[in-house]
């Protein structure tokens, strides 16, 4: 699947812009099924699998391995995700950007991309 806007990509996309946090396949398919949008879960694996190639989602692991997504912002940037809850907060990180690029260099690689993700213990679990 491409870029194209066909209607069941559309119906992804808007339920993405209504749900808080990420959420597996499932969730999202789940949220169209309750809004009478008659999208196949194997379209929405494909759909998620797409967005993501083209940085229209953000990707991260749970605990117990699945992906779950969530439609962020353009601007690059990483993820802190409580490993209980599950809360992410979005973290720019120029730092690590600038990092990244200085270890590629040093090895010879270019046109150089990342993904981060920091889990720990956020404040409300631990206490």
């Amino acid at each position: 699947m491409d870029g194209r806007r066909t209607r069941q990509r559309l119906a992804v996309l808007a339920v993405l812009s209504e749900l808080d946090g990420f959420r597996t396949v499932r969730e999202i398919h789940t949220a169209l099924q309750e809004r009478g949008e008659p999208v196949g879960l194997t379209t929405v694996y494909r759909i998620m699998h797409t967005l993501a190639a083209q940085a229209e989602v953000d990707v991260v692991r749970s605990n117990s391995g699945d992906a779950l997504y969530r439609r962020c912002g353009s601007q690059h940037h990483h993820h802190l995700m409580c490993r209980s809850c599950g809360q992410v907060v979005e973290v720019s990180g120029l730092d690590l950007e600038v990092w990244a690029d200085r270890v590629a260099s040093a090895h010879g690689f270019t046109e150089v991309g990342h993904s981060m993700e920091i889990i720990g213990t956020c404040g409300d679990c631990a206490g």
